[in-house]
């Protein structure tokens, strides 16, 4: 992973999260849109403007690729760079997360 990489992801918003969580199944922009809903109950809604302006760059910085276009819509799915920041974030999550813990 080149520096570039990860001085724009790591560590990852919650939208960046979420995008690269949901697309290690293959999906379009307006159901990843529901299943963060889904996901949070409600507590994170995904704006259009945000949604689409987060995959064309991560497309563009390779974390995500279009498979193909169904009904209109514009199928993503994560690639291995992808994988790799969203690995090195769930691992920073935990960390925090055992922390936490620790100090309860």
């Amino acid at each position: 992973m080149d520096a570039h990489i990860k001085k724009v992801y790591v560590p990852m918003t919650e939208t960046g999260f979420y995008i690269l969580l949901c697309l290690r199944q293959a999906n379009h922009g307006y159901g990843i849109v529901q299943k963060v809903k889904e996901l949070t109950k409600g507590a994170i809604v995904l704006a259009p403007g945000t949604m689409y302006g987060s995959l064309s760059k991560m497309e563009k910085d390779g974390l995500i690729r279009f498979v193909r276009e169904e009904e209109k819509r514009k199928i993503y799915i994560i690639t291995a760079l992808g994988n790799e920041v969203l690995e090195i974030e769930m691992k920073r999550i935990e960390r925090l997360y055992r922390n936490m813990e620790e100090m309860k």
